[in-house]
Formats: C-alpha cells, sequence, structure tokens
C-alpha cells in the first residue's frame, strides 16, 4: 500500500497533478537511442510551485557521533522549513549494514532533540512518507531498479571483480578516467541469460550518455556543470541485492516528495549520478543547495585531531544547545547586520538560504566559547542560579544547591563564567586564600612595599575590636562606610588603599567586586553552606594567617619565602 502511494505521488508530474516542473534537454531517450540523439549539453532546473509547502530532509548515517558540520546541515534544513512553514524530515541512512548501529542512530537523535531540532517526520515521531530508515526501505529500492531494468535505463552486469580491476589498471595506464567499459551495456539477450543459467552474480548498472555535460543550478554555488565522459555507467544496486547510496536517496528523496536538498559540499559531485537517476524515474526534480565545509583554523577539514568535535562532546562539556545553534547558524551565514546573537526563533525569521556563504567557515571555539558566555547570562536569573547552584553541589563545592548564598555568589562571579563547568573555578578562588604565594610574587612586590604592614596592623585591630565584623554584618552599605573611614584612618584612596585591602583579605591582587567577595566569604563562615573538601579559608582563618606573617623576614629574603610558601600551598 505504502508502495502505490508514494509511487502515485512521485510520478505525479506525469498524471498532470502540479508538484515541480522540470525541464531537462533533450529527454534522456531509450538507452540504445542514447548515441544517436543525446545532444552534447542540457540542464537540470527545478521550480516548486509556490502553493505546496517546502518539505527538506536531514539524512544522517549511524556511523558515529553527530559532527557539529552534520548539526549545521541539520540546522539549516531546520530553519529554512520553519522560515518557509514548511516540513523538516528526518531520515536514517543505515545501508550500511557493518558500521551502523541502532546506539548511534539513538546517539544522533538525542543530539538534535539537546539542540532543539524537533522534526515533524521520522523516527519515533512517524509521518505519511515512512518508514525512515533505509534498510526499512528495500523492497521500494528493488521495485524502482526492476522499473529503470524494464526500461532499459540500467541492465545486468556480471563482470567479476578481477574484471573490473584489469578496467581500473588499463585507464590509469592511459590516463583517462575509471569508468566502465565491459561488455554487458551491449550484451545481447541471449548472453544474459546465459550467464543467469549459470547462476553468476550481477550488479544493476546505470546507462550513462558517452558525452556531453549535465549542468544545474545551485541555490548557494550558482551553476555547476559536469561532462558526462568522465563518470561511466554506475552501478545502483550490488550483487548481494544491497542498493547504493546514490539511488536510496533518489527514490527516497522522491517518494518522500521532498523539495529542496540542502547538504554538505561534499555531496556535489553525487547530483550528477542522482539527476540522472530523476530523469529516468520520470521524478520531479528538487532545488539543490551544497553549504559549505566547516574548516579548522589551519583551513583543512576539521576532525578529531583538532579537538571536540561531535555534538555530544560540546554538551558534556558544559556548552548550552542555544548556544551551539546560534555559533552553528553562524558558520557561512549571516543576516547582513554586525548582529551575532540570535535565538532560535530570530534564526527562523531571519534566515535564508540567498544569504549562505559558498566559501569555507573558519570552526573558532574561542569564539564558541565566548558565544556561550553571552547566552549563559542571557539566562533568567532564576535559571541561571539553579543550573550553576546544582553543578557546585554535584561537584562536592556545597552542600546546598539553592539559597540566598548561591544567588549571590552566581551574582557576582557570573561575568566570570562562560561555561557552566567555569563556575567550579570562579567559586574555588573566591573561596581560596593564596595570600603567601601573592605576597611573594612579582607582581605583589609594590603592594608589600607601599608599607603594606601598616595596613596589616589596622586591618587586623578593626578585626579584633569588632569593627569589620559589624560592617560585613550590615552589608554592602556597612562595608563602604567601614572600608571610606578605614582609608581616611590610614590617609590612603584609590589603588593604595584597595589594592593591599584586597590582597589581604582574598589573598589576590584581582578578582570581582572587593566587597561583594568578603560580604560572601563572611557569610560562608556562618551559614556552612561550603562543605568540607572545597577548601575554604573562612575569614576567621585569614586573620590568623596574616598575624603570623613576618613582615621584616618577607622583605628581607622574598625568594626563600616564596620557596617556602609555594612548598606549602
Amino acid at each position: 500500500m505504502y508502495l502505490s502511494q508514494t509511487h502515485k505521488r512521485a510520478g505525479g508530474i506525469a498524471d498532470g497533478v502540479p508538484w515541480m516542473r522540470i525541464k531537462v534537454f533533450p529527454e534522456l531517450a531509450p538507452p540504445f537511442l542514447f548515441r544517436r540523439h543525446f545532444r552534447r549539453n542540457f540542464s537540470v532546473r527545478a521550480s516548486l510551485d509556490s502553493d505546496l509547502p517546502v518539505r527538506v530532509r536531514f539524512a544522517p548515517s549511524p556511523t558515529g557521533n553527530l559532527h557539529v558540520g552534520g548539526a549545521r546541515t541539520a540546522l539549516f534544513n531546520y530553519l529554512f522549513a520553519r522560515s518557509k512553514g514548511g516540513k523538516f524530515v528526518l531520515r536514517i541512512e543505515d545501508t550500511d549494514l557493518e558500521r551502523s548501529t541502532r546506539e548511534s542512530e539513538e546517539a544522533v537523535l538525542r543530539d538534535l532533540a539537546w539542540l532543539g531540532l524537533d522534526w515533524d517526520e521520522g523516527p519515533g515521531v512517524g509521518g505519511d512518507y515512512g518508514p525512515y530508515r533505509q534498510s526499512e526501505r528495500n523492497s521500494m529500492y528493488k521495485q524502482y531498479a526492476e522499473k529503470l531494468l524494464e526500461s532499459g535505463h540500467v541492465y545486468r552486469c556480471f563482470c567479476s571483480n578481477e574484471e573490473l580491476e584489469k578496467m581500473k589498471e588499463i585507464a590509469e595506464l592511459k590516463k583517462l578516467p575509471p569508468v566502465y567499459t565491459g561488455k554487458w551495456a551491449t550484451a545481447t539477450d541471449e548472453e544474459v541469460q546465459e550467464e543467469l543459467a549459470k547462476g553468476i552474480p550481477y550488479t544493476y548498472r546505470f546507462r550513462v550518455p558517452k558525452e556531453g555535460s549535465l549542468k544545474i543550478n545551485d541555490l548557494i554555488r550558482g551553476e555547476v556543470s559536469w561532462k558526462l565522459e568522465t563518470l561511466g555507467d554506475f552501478v545502483i544496486m550490488r550483487s548481494n541485492g544491497q542498493p547504493v547510496y546514490n539511488f536510496c536517496v533518489t527514490v527516497d528523496d522522491a517518494t518522500m516528495a521532498i523539495s529542496h536538498v540542502i547538504r554538505a559540499e561534499e555531496h556535489l559531485p553525487n547530483t550528477l549520478r542522482q539527476a540522472l537517476i530523476y530523469k529516468a524515474l520520470e521524478f520531479p526534480m528538487p532545488f539543490f543547495a551544497h553549504v559549505s565545509l566547516i574548516l579548522a583554523p589551519d583551513r583543512s577539514k576539521l576532525s578529531k585531531r583538532h579537538g571536540a568535535t561531535s555534538v555530544g562532546q560540546f554538551r558534556e562539556m558544559g556548552y548550552l544547545p542555544q548556544a551551539m545553534v546560534n555559533y552553528l547558524a553562524l558558520l557561512g551565514w549571516g543576516d547582513g547586520t554586525e548582529n551575532e546573537f540570535f535565538t532560535i526563533e530570530q534564526l527562523v525569521e531571519k534566515f535564508s538560504i540567498g544569504r549562505v556563504n559558498k566559501s569555507g567557515a573558519i570552526f573558532d571555539s574561542t569564539k564558541l566559547r565566548w558565544m556561550n558566555g553571552q547566552h549563559l547570562r542571557a539566562l533568567p536569573f532564576e535559571e541561571l542560579s539553579k543550573l550553576i547552584g546544582e553543578r557546585w553541589k554535584s561537584t562536592g563545592l556545597l552542600t546546598e544547591s539553592e539559597g540566598p548564598f548561591i544567588d549571590e555568589a552566581v551574582q557576582l562571579l557570573k561575568d566570570g563564567i562562560d561555561l557552566v563547568t567555569d563556575s567550579d573555578t570562579a567559586l574555588s578562588n573566591l573561596l581560596s586564600y593564596p595570600l603567601r604565594v601573592t605576597l611573594s610574587s612579582p607582581e605583589g612586590k609594590p603592594i608589600v612595599e607601599d608599607k603594606i604592614p601598616d595596613v596589616s596592623a589596622s586591618l587586623l585591630a578593626a578585626y579584633d575590636s569588632g569593627e569589620l565584623l559589624g560592617a560585613l554584618e550590615e552589608g554592602h552599605a556597612g562595608w563602604q562606610k567601614w572600608v571610606k573611614g578605614f582609608g581616611k584612618t590610614l590617609k590612603r584612596k584609590g589603588k593604595s588603599l584597595f589594592m593591599p585591602l584586597r590582597l589581604l583579605l582574598t589573598g589576590k591582587l584581582h578578582g570581582p567586586e572587593m566587597g561583594s567577595s568578603v560580604i560572601l566569604i563572611y557569610k560562608a563562615g556562618n551559614h556552612g553552606v561550603v562543605a568540607h573538601q572545597a577548601g575554604f579559608v573562612t575569614l576567621r582563618e585569614r586573620f590568623e594567617t596574616l598575624r603570623q606573617i613576618d613582615w621584616e623576614a618577607l622583605n628581607q629574603d622574598q625568594p626563600a619565602l616564596e620557596s617556602s610558601a609555594t612548598i606549602s600551598n
């Protein structure tokens, strides 16, 4: 029932149903008239009737993880379909039985779902054009192969592997394309029947005109042409009965009524074979759009040697799906403005194939990280705090995943977090107190030499009197009032006040806003929210460390202190 329905749709143009119009010059004649009537050049064009929906497909092979290149192809198909009010179809090309696995298929589906690229038809969803796995469509491929055999567009080829190798070697010696030159293209029925009677295995070969060229108008690359003499008769069905990729794809796209084939440029050479099959089966021709490859910074094809390349890897590294979608869209596309931040809804609104660049796009992991930070900080604060709070608890830094301390810590540290995983380092840095290392560092030397023992003594006095703790208890207003008075007492302001204060209270020379940092450190020590194994140095412990510093020894023998400090830390 399925075969008759899809065959009727695919052959609708012949029945006068206006789906797509194809213009091919000249008509591909029956096989034995090719040489007599074939003109030297012909073009293939497709024009879609505006009253019928756009239908695109993403057709991954389940032989590994979803590569970022495949994810971008899926994204462009998705955006095109959504922007045109059409359908996004997912089809699994699993005819490579040895390498295809159901685990890999599930991983691909999981990655697409994580990216938010929901499909209208395909595995787990169904649809009117299923089944959506090639391995479940073999009967259809055989039906159309037989149709081509009956029309004379294909023939049985009984050549052995040894004979085919010999043809290839002869072609190489003559510096000619490795095209098929065997006898079976012109064999008589008697010769064919004789081989069949012997049980000799055979393939189905498609007859290709021996001269001329084919031309298509690619929606991204413009006019593309091939010389037919470089192709030769090609196999569409193997001797084991398994269909070949180009034949499967053509039958699938036609019977699924795919209107636009948007795919990677590495598939561009396949278009020649597919166009010939489309015409031979009288299928309407879709539009083709071949997207450029994603390149590594050295302009080679992006591969595992350049680092993470699969969507699953980036997910595990803490990237957000909306950041991945945004970045992948910009690899070869732009809306014509300086804007680089897009939600998926905005991408659907602005996307057009006409703005896809045909040159290769460089994958810049630094920019992807930056973009992830933009999307992370654009989340509603409640969502951001929940995300990071759960991370801190799961990694053993905190004993809680929500509450005032978490909210304040996220608010303070978020500008330094591009990946959720960065939050671990950000919080650990806040909780740590590497005072001795910083004091003995070259960068800390000018501050140490600016009478820091006097600042330290006054700070200890403020702590011991309870003045500092009282100010911290009052929050930001209390801190600001205290630090202003502290500066007046020491007759210091600006950097000469804040740099030694930051160093003495946090153990560092740089970091987030100092007042908020010190208040958080104070609260962390009171609330018991920090896990024991987090390496937290409380405010009380920090002042105990300050009491033990021998400032005179530090100034006289800084290298020795640095060495001992490094060991102790």
